[in-house]
Parts: C-alpha cells; structure tokens; sequence
C-alpha cells in the first residue's frame, strides 16, 4: 500500500503531462488514497466493534502495538494521497 502510494506521488507530473486533465489525475489520486485507506480502516472497525477484549491484550504485547502503528501509519498515508489528489481536482498547483 505504501509503495502505490510514493509510486502515484512519483508519478503525477509525468500522469498530467500525458492526460493533461488535472481531474484525471486527481480523480486517481481520490481513488488510490480510498483504496489505501480502506484496509487499515476495516481493520479499526473490526477492533473496535468485533474484537474488543483485544484492544486490553494490545496494550500488553509489543508486537500488537506495532501492528496498532503500522495501520495508523498507513492510514495516514492514505490520507494524504486523498488531499492531494482533492488538491489536484479542484486546483492547479503552481
């Protein structure tokens, strides 16, 4: 997931430069950003609604607060994949 994202933020100039659609290319970004988000948020739902003993035993065990990190980690980079592709729909970037 990490690795789609740096590859789509590599990419954008050269995506723009082929399409010359500013809402291509954001529109892909919105995509991607929801597609890398979408794991790590089905696994806090489950966490939370399905699973909520282990939320007490993640606290005890390290290897559970990694796994906690990694998906918030995640998450987030997901997240600005999402406002940057927002930001190329509705603007361009000088």
């Amino acid at each position: 997931m990490i690795m789609l994202a740096i590859l789509y933020i590599s990419l954008i100039n050269s995506i723009y430069t082929w399409s010359r659609s500013d809402r291509l290319v954001g529109s892909l970004g919105i995509m991607i950003g929801l597609y890398i988000c979408s794991q790590p948020a089905a696994n806090a739902v489950d966490l939370l609604f399905y699973k909520r003993d282990v939320l007490q035993e993640l606290s005890r065990v390290w290897s559970g607060i990694g796994w906690l990190a990694l998906n918030l980690f995640v998450l987030a980079i997901g997240w600005v994949v999402i406002v940057i592709g927002a930001t190329r729909l509705t603007g361009r970037i000088t």
